[in-house]
């Protein structure tokens, strides 16, 4: 049999490139490899946008078209809306009451969130709990395996003590120690060369047109070296080059050579680049314009998902109820 993973992305916006090649690439290849449990994790999102969550809806469809275009199949994988499942919380209620406090305190990417995050307040229950949360999202289809990035490899330890710490208290092996799969980290940079981010504004999202790709590779920083057209350029230190690496095939050999002889400026050099992204995402985009045209079979697609994790997080909330000695019924 195969090993079961779980996965998931939060609703907070529209996807973009880094999503496309940090993460959706990756759940791509594993489809065949693993049963894969994809998670639309609106609780997640919630999280950080319980004061304004009015757009979550939205970003939900938005967001499982592009998983869709992008090649996530449901004939292979279960996809699923995380709040539809109520299991989650309800495990997640159960794992609070056995998590050490401190163990939440002392994780680096919740400190490094607090830091970062200046135009919300997410110094909240919520919000510290929220790899409690992941860890019942991982426990309760009992993922073998998780596809995570090395930022989330806390997470994940945290998720194995968990496991560890219940089935010792409850003296039963009910849950496993779900082992990581580590995705490469996406090599692209936002357009200015900060980190790719939806609260920078500073990405080339998957749904965006011809139009508005071209315009925003056009604002693109370059080389700083560079200030004339004579001089030399140097693409490994250019933003712009990077994202000729992923894209642009053989022809950023080309790229390369021209821009290190100076025979092509930086403004041909995004023109051309802004072209090669419009025609790499063109037939994804049309798929995606055919899968919107019929919105039923979307939802379709999410209930039968429902269905299927359902069928799997009922099991598991029973076992963990039994062991608690609050299962009802006969």
């Amino acid at each position: 049999m195969k090993k079961r993973i779980l996965s998931g992305m939060r609703p907070t916006g529209r996807l973009h490139l880094g999503h496309l090649v940090g993460t959706l690439d990756n759940w791509v290849s594993l489809q065949d490899e693993y049963e894969c449990f994809y998670m639309v994790a609106d609780w997640h999102a919630l999280m950080s946008e319980y004061a304004d969550p009015k757009n979550i809806k939205e970003y939900i469809l938005d967001n499982v078209l592009d998983w869709l275009a992008f090649g996530i199949s449901p004939a292979k994988s279960t996809i699923f809306i995380q709040s539809q499942v109520k299991e989650h919380l309800e495990l997640y209620m159960f794992f609070s009451l056995i998590t050490p406090l401190g163990l939440l305190e002392r994780c680096p990417t919740y400190k490094e969130q607090l830091r970062q995050v200046t135009d919300r307040d997410i110094s909240t229950y919520g919000f510290l709990g929220y790899p409690v949360l992941q860890a019942a999202d991982i426990l309760l289809y009992k993922a073998e395996a998780v596809p995570v990035g090395e930022d989330q490899l806390p997470h994940l330890e945290l998720t194995r003590q968990i496991a560890k710490k219940f089935n010792h208290l409850y003296k039963k092996e009910l849950f496993p120690s779900p082992q990581a799969i580590l995705t490469k980290t996406s090599r692209l940079l936002g357009l200015d060369g900060r980190k790719m981010s939806k609260s920078y504004n500073n990405y080339i999202a998957l749904s965006d047109s011809s139009e508005e790709i071209l315009k925003k590779v056009a604002g693109m920083f370059t080389d700083p070296t560079r200030i004339r057209l004579a001089d030399a350029g140097h693409p490994q230190a250019c933003n712009v080059f990077s994202y000729y690496t992923i894209f642009a095939g053989q022809k950023k050999n080309e790229i390369e050579e021209l821009c290190r002889k100076a025979k092509i400026g930086c403004t041909e050099c995004k023109k051309q680049l802004g072209k090669i992204i419009a025609d790499f995402l063109g037939p994804y985009q049309e798929k995606r314009h055919q899968l919107s045209k019929n919105k039923k079979h979307i939802f379709d697609i999410l209930e039968e998902g429902r269905k299927k994790a359902t069928l799997v997080a009922s099991k598991t909330i029973n076992e963990v109820r039994g062991l608690l000695k609050i299962k009802y019924g006969l």
